[in-house]
Parts: structure tokens; C-alpha cells; sequence
């Protein structure tokens, strides 16, 4: 299916890009869109910011997106204090016994250890742990003040029907009768895992339901305050307690370092508040006060992935378009790469400057990271499939000793799960159409180590240019052409072609001695994602490469 630029549609339209849902990855979208000089609508059916706890990692690619939105501070300022402790503990019960403990540091330590980086460090923005709903009102706050975006809550989504060189969404208030079109050019479901737009698309997920033992099948979750679990009870803080016993498996996380965490419960009875209460006293092995903020039911172990990600004009972003297991933390933070990745191509469409091709790579690049990543999730989640809990685990006897220990020994292994810099950062779009290849052979990849490539489709190596001051803070909001030396060759043949196609470009010329051989070639073509569209030590016929880069046909 291709598109013809925006230059080309004479029809005008209310807005250039409807989005429907106003979660992380909605409002992200809406933000990389207006940073880039692209209004959009906004539908979200609630009045208000959801204030409901959901996932609780932003990854380092996560990190590097709100850095280049400018959001990345107002993102670390919020979730756990900055010295509380992100270790992950499995114990029998909050006061009982500790089976295992993976220590991990705490944002103030994450921070201080980015601080002392070396020139050719690859991590600019570490993870943080920040529960989704507090990201969700930064966000939800900088969507507000955006005068590029129009913020419709409030408003129910009730379908779509394609014209000629548009969409036209209906709409209506929430409880309302009155319903209201709003014409767009482009139009994204960012509206979860029960999208309306990916139905009306009559578009299914591929996959499965991994059978990984207690880590799949029904949850349930609870949003609690427990105001002296951190003061009377808890010996040495976490960020996420297992608490596993024969019958009763449970995980509770806390979400801002005093008295909120979000409980979910994997193998127990809280079919009422009354055994609710009962569980949570069990679990923690006292009877401690509880206030029961909020409960949602979910499925743990899904590896789903839409068929398509878009016909037309629609398209589908975030949980619309694939639902992971939670192991890893894979699953908001692949919407948002997502919503990276679309962002600029639905700019260069609706201001005119993209080939009639650039759209429709969004799921030729895309799709293939939705597969990547939620295989990698259940494969972590594969570790622990088999853990059995001996009947004696709590016992004061040489069996529960060894029962102990011996599940300890089994649960240091986890540690894969929080160490997958290479999902993080090693998304490559290798066979896209829009790339330009260099005929080099395709570095091998893990999920658990990250190796960086200027591979054309890998995410652009990254070099600090001072303490303070990162490569990618410097690359323009559109395309930017990289110099990694003095002596590469002139820049002016490719920003001539670009000006005179209206299409972004910036050049930036590297100094430091390590970008050569970091990049593997005197000249690299970076896209507005960040990843690298070209390299090479000479150009090729500028118009051949813009043509190919921005969706056109060479």
C-alpha cells in the first residue's frame, strides 16, 4: 500500500493524525509529533489521568526517547526515592526467610556510575524504575501544555471509515449521543490490547499462551497501601518481594519507596477484600492495616503479535499491536519504540518531504522487533518454568534448611531477566526498505549483552562529547549526517539535495579519535530515531540516497 505525500492531498482535514488512547505510548507518539511540528488529536475515553499501577521498568532506550523529548528528568524525578534500593529478594514471607537476593543499585547509584562513563560508553540514559501510571502523568501533564496537540478526554472512539486521501474517525462524548467525525490523514490505535482500531481493521494476533509454569496463566492484581510495612515489618527494602510458599505465590512491588505497592497475586485465594486481607496478613506474616486502593484481573505468558500493523492509513501501536509475558519488562517499552519509529515518518508524510513507501516501512521494521522482543520474554520466563517449593521451605529442620538453599541456588539464576541490554538496545532493522546496506555480514545478537554497530538499521553507536553532553543530545530533529573525522569527505552534495527536496538535515563533524573506528566509516547517515540509514567513506548520488531513505524508490 503506498501514500502519497501530504502536498499531494487537497482535501482538508481537522487534524493530520488522530490518535486514539492517551496511555504511554499514545501520548508518546503525540509528543515526538509535536516536537517534530505535527499536530495531532488525541481520543481517550477517560476524563482524567488513569491512576491505576501497571509496569515499572522504563528501559535505556525508553530513557534515550524522553532524553530527546527533553522529558528524561521529569521521568527520574518521580516512582522510588532516589537512594531506595532496586534489589529484586525471594522470600518465604515479608518477615520470614530470605531465599535469594539480586542486588541492584539505586537510581542515585545508577546515575553516579553513568557519571564516571568512558568516551565510548553505550548507555547515556540507565533504566528507570518508575511505576507507568506516575510516567503516565508527566506525560499526561506535557500533552496538556502542547499547543500541537489537542487533548479530547472524555471522548469515546467509535470507528473509522477511509476517504479518499484521508480517515474520518467518529467520536463521541462519553455518555453521550451526539457523535462527531474528525477528519485526519493518518490515523493510530494506541487504544491496548482490546483495540477497536485493530478489529475494525479485522486484524488478529499471532501466537500463543507459553505455558511457563506459575509465571502464565490468571493474575490478580491490587493497588494497596499498607502504611508500616516499610517501618515495622520489612528488614531490608526492595523494589519487588517474591513471596513463594507451597499454594501461595505472590509478588509485591513498591511503588513509591513509603507505604504504596501493587500487589499481584499468581497462586492464592482474593476472591473477596476479606481474603484479600487474609492473603496479604499470610504473606507478610503479621497482621499488618491495609487500605484497598484499586484491583484489576489480567493473563500473565501471552507472546502475541498482530498479523499486520497497517492497512492503509490506520495503523496500530503499543499493546494494539503485540501483548507480552511481564518477564523483562519488554512490553511498554516496545510500544514506545514503536511510536519512535512511526513518529517520523508520519512528519515526513504529512509535511511532505517522504516517499510514497516511508508509512508503510513502519511494519516491515516493527513487526519483526514485536516478534524479537516478546520471544525474548518468554524465554526468560522459561528459566523458571520447572522451580518446584518443597512442602518443608518454611521448616526449622536440616530438610527446610536444604529446601532452602537449595531453592536460593536455583533463583541466583534470574538475573537474566533485569540484564537484557541487548533487547534494549540492540533492535536492528536488517532487511528494510528503507535502509541502504553495506554489504557487511550481520553481527551476531543476545538478549543479555549489547554490542554496538553502525551497521545501516542498528541504533547509532553512541560516544559522549564532553561529561555532560551526548551524541545523540546534537543530532538534528530530522536526519543528520555524521563527519566521524576531519578528513571525510564534504557533506554539501547531500545538504544541497535535501534542501532542495525540503527534507531535515543536519550535519554534525566528530572530533574525538574513537568515532572512526566506532563507526567503521568516514561518514554515517543517521535517521530521526536514531538509527543509522547509511554509512559509508564516500557518498552515493544524494538523491538516490534521500530517495531511499525517506520511502521513495531508487
Amino acid at each position: 500500500m503506498t501514500h502519497p505525500s501530504s502536498r499531494d492531498d487537497q482535501h482538508p482535514v481537522d487534524t493530520p493524525v488522530v490518535i486514539i488512547g492517551a496511555g504511554p505510548v499514545g501520548m508518546f507518539l503525540a509528543l515526538d509529533l509535536a516536537a517534530k511540528g505535527v499536530r495531532s488529536t488525541v481520543i481517550e475515553q477517560n476524563a482524567s489521568h488513569r491512576a491505576y499501577p501497571k509496569g515499572n521498568t522504563h528501559n535505556a532506550r525508553t530513557m534515550e526517547h524522553y532524553r530527546r523529548l527533553g522529558l528524561a528528568d521529569a521521568v527520574r524525578a518521580v516512582g522510588l526515592p532516589p537512594g531506595y534500593p532496586t534489589d529484586v529478594v525471594y522470600m518465604t514471607r515479608l518477615n520470614g526467610h530470605e531465599l535469594h537476593r539480586l542486588r541492584m543499585p539505586s537510581a542515585a547509584e545508577k546515575m553516579v556510575e553513568a557519571a564516571a562513563h568512558s568516551v565510548t560508553g553505550q548507555i547515556p540514559e540507565p533504566v528507570h524504575r518508575a511505576n507507568q501510571m506516575y510516567v503516565e502523568q508527566v506525560l499526561f501533564e506535557h500533552v496538556q501544555r502542547t499547543d500541537e496537540i489537542t487533548f479530547r478526554l472524555g471522548t469515546e472512539f467509535l470507528g473509522f471509515e477511509e476517504t479518499c486521501g484521508g480517515v474520518n474517525a467518529r467520536v463521541r462524548p462519553v455518555g453521550g449521543e451526539t457523535e462527531e467525525i474528525v477528519s485526519c490523514r493518518y490515523l493510530v490505535g494506541c487504544d491496548g490490547a482490546h483495540s477497536r482500531v485493530r478489529r475494525q481493521l479485522g486484524i488478529s494476533y499471532a501466537g500463543s499462551e507459553e505455558d511457563l509454569g506459575f509465571l502464565s496463566g490468571p493474575r490478580h492484581s491490587k493497588y494497596l497501601r499498607i502504611p508500616d510495612l516499610l517501618t515495622d515489618v520489612i528488614r531490608a527494602p526492595a523494589w519487588q518481594y517474591w513471596l513463594l510458599r507451597p499454594g501461595r505465590i505472590a509478588t509485591l512491588i513498591s511503588l513509591n519507596g513509603r507505604d504504596e505497592f501493587r500487589m499481584s497475586v499468581i497462586r492464592g485465594d482474593v476472591d473477596s477484600d476479606e481474603a484479600l486481607r487474609e492473603f496479604i496478613d499470610d504473606s507478610v506474616g503479621e497482621h499488618v492495616e491495609v487500605e484497598i486502593l484499586g484491583s484489576q484481573d489480567w493473563v500473565a505468558g501471552l507472546a502475541l503479535v498482530a498479523q499486520r500493523y497497517q492497512r492503509g492509513r490506520v495503523l496500530i501501536c503499543g499493546d494494539a499491536a503485540h501483548l507480552f509475558t511481564p518477564t523483562g519488562g519488554f512490553g511498554m517499552n516496545t510500544g514506545i519504540d514503536d511510536a519512535a519509529n512511526l513518529a517520523w515518518k508520519l512528519a515526513g508524510a504529512v509535511q511532505g518531504w517522504a516517499g510514497p513507501h516511508l508509512v508503510d516501512s513502519f511494519e516491515a521494521e516493527r513487526k519483526p522487533a514485536g516478534l524479537r522482543n516478546t520471544g525474548a520474554a518468554v524465554n526468560l520466563g522459561r528459566s523458571v518454568k520447572d522451580v518446584t517449593l518443597d512442602p518443608d521451605l518454611e521448616a526449622d529442620t536440616p530438610n527446610g534448611r536444604e529446601a532452602r538453599a537449595e531453592l536460593g541456588r536455583f533463583l541466583e539464576d534470574q538475573k537474566e531477566e533485569f540484564a537484557s541490554l541487548g533487547v534494549q538496545l540492540g533492535t536492528r532493522y536488517e532487511g528494510s526498505p528503507i535502509i541502504w546496506p553495506d554489504g557487511t555480514p550481520e553481527p551476531e545478537s543476545s538478549y543479555d549483552v549489547y554490542v554496538p554497530t553502525a551497521r545501516p538499521g542498528a541504533l547509532a553507536p553512541h560516544l559522549w562529547l564532553s561529561q555532560s553532553q551526548s551524541l545523540f543530545d546534537v543530532l538534528g530533529p530530522g536526519f543528520t549526517l555524521l563527519r566521524t573525522h576531519s578528513d571525510a569527505a564534504s557533506a554539501e552534495p547531500l545538504v544541497a539535495a535535501a534542501r532542495r527536496r525540503g527534507i531535515p538535515l543536519a550535519v554534525v563533524d566528530l572530533t574525538l579519535p574513537q568515532a572512526p573506528e566506532l563507526y567503521g566509516s568516514d561518514l554515517a547517515l543517521i535517521r530521526p530515531d536514531q538509527h543509522v540509514g547509511w554509512r559509508g567513506n564516500e557518498l552515493p548520488d544524494p538523491d538516490d540516497l534521500l530517495t531511499r531513505v525517506t520511502g521513495g524508490t531508487v
